[in-house]
């Protein structure tokens, strides 16, 4: 039996939980509503305050949806009553982030600036200019979105600079020296 699968998912005060026909699951929270088909092979029981994730057999895709529905189901329920945010850090000289109304606007050594637009979903806080936070309440969507804005300048490993997680740590080479 998957270890994750069998754990039980609880139900914070404040959150409702609706499993609606064909595993249709449709979370609300004080922060928003997430909607999610689940596969037809898991099968959930509610109990009070609590949602146990269950499987019909052994067999090897059955048992890996158990793991990853429950996860999945539980990453829903968090993010609807806390959130879910990633922290990036810019480093380099004349790097940096500005935000302009719900537009992110990045420096980064490009000759243009690079521009990430908040959804309903994704927000973006721009504490200092060398620091973002990305926040939302799809976990999955707050990675995505992180990922996109480290990808448009990675952290390089001569001199550190780029877009990185903050807690991320990037393994420094030592840069070619003469005779």
């Amino acid at each position: 039996m998957s270890r994750i699968g069998r754990m039980p998912v609880v139900i914070p005060a404040g959150v409702t939980v609706d499993i609606e026909e064909g595993n249709k699951i449709t979370v609300k929270g004080p922060k928003g509503t997430l909607v999610k088909t689940f596969p037809a092979l898991i099968s959930f029981e509610e109990e009070g305050a609590v949602i146990h994730v269950k499987r019909p057999n052994d067999e090897k895709e059955t048992r890996a949806l158990h793991g990853l529905s429950r996860a999945l189901l539980e990453n829903m329920i968090v993010g609807v009553s806390k959130g879910f945010s990633k922290t990036l850090e810019i480093n380099g000289i004349g790097y940096r982030a500005q935000k302009t109304g719900k537009t992110l606007d990045l420096t980064l050594g490009h000759s243009h600036p690079v521009r990430f637009d908040e959804t309903d979903t994704i927000k973006f806080e721009v504490p200092n200019p060398n620091q973002i936070i990305v926040s939302g309440i799809d976990k999955q969507e707050v990675g995505q979105v992180a990922a996109e804005i480290r990808a448009t300048r990675p952290p390089e490993p001569y001199h550190g600079k780029g877009v990185k997680y903050a807690e991320e740590k990037i393994r420094r080479k030592t840069p070619k020296t003469g005779k």
